[in-house]
């Protein structure tokens, strides 16, 4: 063995040791409890109506309120965990979650489930962001390189769970009904909380006592809400727009520019972002890609349960292929640091799948059913992997939780707008035509993710993840 293959060797023995099991496990367990909370409720939204004697339109506040909440917590919980320690921010989130898991057992009636969706919002909002602050520090505190299998293992976390959210949630319907989608939540909180306590390393003491307050940036943490809340509501009532909404999200979007601009120690780094062009096109793609990955969860569920006549419990199996298939594609690539590839295809799989849905008919066979779930499973697959390889080497190390959260922002941005269009479209009851709809849609975003991978000169270049911007 040549000294060049001895030293490389040396060098990822010494990563296998610092990256032990113990350490990796509590962190890949909390960042699944946000995703897979919210695509269980997607075939559980018919039950719970029925059972608590709500109506659809109140039922449908069960997604928005866990979204609303999770996209101003994650950014939130993310400058927190950068200022006063992640590891706290994550234990922290993970106690909200369990209470939220045990809430709707204790109490009957609409409201408690609402505000037990709304805690495991904010809750499970402190899981993502901590735990890539965790990784990052862990590797500078060793001295080595993040392996890419680490950062793959929580992206596999997080998209499997997401995936296979609707199967689950379909499976303990059928066994335990709807209140199980809630207990599941208390076991998994309860072991990430004990394994992090014994095996995650506690907060450096740079991070005890002396975190101010003000540090927080309690203003711009404020207008961020305001602004994300006025905008998803008006996005959650597409079918009757409250078009005042729009002009309120300016005004309070000009006011947080305006504030952030003169703070030292701001929320939302919008210098950083105008700087780092990378970093902001990556959480674009986010956008369009999670727009049309939702729109298929949830519209697809409705479509096979109200047209095609399925169950609940098989509206879950139904997108069975898009779990399988998603969690293949991302062990496939789990150890690689090539993204321009994957980018593109994380684009070109949902074109595909689009082009399915404008061939969806009530009375298409099951294969075909099947086969177009499996499209999309392939996609998301790739878009998990790729775009947390780029966001981990595009934002600033100091500013990984806050950049990491703001991330998830865009996400439910994306979810929150296929929610609003979804419900602007279908009305009473989806039909094939409003699923040629949304297909359509979903090929208008799928090419301009294509448009943004083939334009971005960074990614082009190389193939790989561009070099971290210190910012």
């Amino acid at each position: 063995m040549n000294p060049a293959d001895t030293q490389q060797a040396a060098a990822a023995a010494s990563t296998r040791g610092v990256y032990g099991w113990r350490f990796l496990a509590p962190l890949f367990i909390g960042p699944l409890l946000n995703p897979i909370n919210t695509t269980m409720i997607s075939v559980a939204l018919s039950p719970i109506s029925r059972s608590l004697h709500v109506s659809s339109a109140t039922v449908v506040w069960l997604v928005a309120g866990l979204y609303l909440t999770s996209a101003i917590a994650q950014p939130t919980m993310g400058r927190i965990g950068d200022i006063m320690g992640a590891r706290r921010v994550y234990l922290a989130g993970l106690v909200v979650v369990i209470a939220a898991g045990i809430l709707p057992q204790l109490a009957p009636g609409f409201t408690p489930v609402l505000i037990s969706r709304i805690l495991l919002g904010i809750g499970t909002s402190a899981a993502y962001p901590s735990v890539m602050a965790l990784v990052r520090a862990h590797s500078d505190q060793a001295g080595v390189e993040t392996p890419p299998a680490v950062l793959s293992g929580i992206s596999i976390s997080t998209l499997t769970s997401s995936v296979i959210g609707p199967v689950l949630g379909g499976l303990l319907i059928a066994f335990g009904g709807w209140h199980a989608i809630f207990l599941v939540n208390i076991p998994l909180a309860l072991a990430a909380l004990v394994m992090t306590m014994l095996w995650v390393p506690s907060d450096g003491s740079a991070r005890r006592g002396d975190a101010r307050f003000l540090d927080l940036d309690p203003i711009g943490i404020a207008l961020f809400g305001i602004t994300i809340a006025t905008l998803l509501v008006f996005l959650i009532h597409l079918d009757a727009p409250v078009w005042w909404l729009l002009p309120a999200t300016l005004v309070v979007f000009g006011l947080l520019l305006g504030w952030e601009l003169r703070q030292p120690k701001p929320f939302i780094d919008f210098r950083m972002l105008a700087g780092n062009g990378a970093l902001t096109r990556t959480y674009l793609r986010m956008l369009l890609l999670y727009f049309g990955s939702y729109a298929m969860t949830y519209g697809y569920s409705q479509w096979v349960q109200d047209a095609a006549g399925f169950s609940a419990s098989q509206a879950g199996f139904l997108q069975l292929p898009t779990a399988v298939l998603a969690g293949l594609v991302s062990l496939t690539i789990a150890r690689t640091t090539k993204v321009w590839l994957p980018l593109l295809l994380t684009g070109v799989f949902p074109l595909i799948g689009g082009v399915f849905m404008l061939g969806m008919h009530s009375d298409r066979p099951l294969a075909y059913l099947l086969v177009m779930a499996g499209v999309f499973g392939l996609g998301q697959g790739l878009a998990s992997i790729s775009n947390q390889q780029v966001l981990y080497q595009q934002a600033p190390a100091a500013q990984l939780g806050t950049a990491s959260g703001l991330s998830r922002t865009f996400v439910y941005l994306g979810a929150i707008l296929a929610s609003g269009v979804l419900g602007a479209t279908f009305g009473q009851s989806p039909s094939d035509g409003d699923m040629h709809l949304i297909g359509l849609i979903i090929l208008i975003c799928s090419a301009g993710v294509v448009l943004l991978v083939l334009f971005d000169r960074g990614l082009r270049r190389s193939g790989r993840a561009p070099a971290e911007i210190s910012g």
